[in-house]
């Protein structure tokens, strides 16, 4: 089965994060990064968004609530998966 939807996570046990990527560089001067890290409530996503919303478009939907950015990796992790957890959408 192929995870799509963030029902598809939610159907599969899984839990979705997000992770602010600001900071470090901005042209020549380094800034201070935010690095806001928070698990996304998925009940809350399906309700707001529909069942149907697509886990790849999660990130024009969210900002950093710390810092403001939409500079954002979202990341989805699997019970039973070997990694921690795959990122599937960043800028960089």
């Amino acid at each position: 089965m192929a995870i799509e939807t963030v029902r598809d996570v939610w159907q599969a046990g899984g839990r979705i994060h997000f992770r602010c990527t600001w900071g470090r560089r901005a042209g020549l001067k380094t800034i201070r990064e935010c690095g806001f890290r928070y698990d996304l409530d998925l009940m809350t996503f399906m309700i707001t968004r529909g069942r149907a919303c697509l886990v790849s478009d999660l990130k024009d939907k969210v900002r950093c609530p710390m810092c403001g950015s939409r500079d954002v990796t979202i990341g989805i992790t699997l019970p039973g998966s070997a990694d921690a957890g795959a990122m599937v959408a960043s800028d960089r």
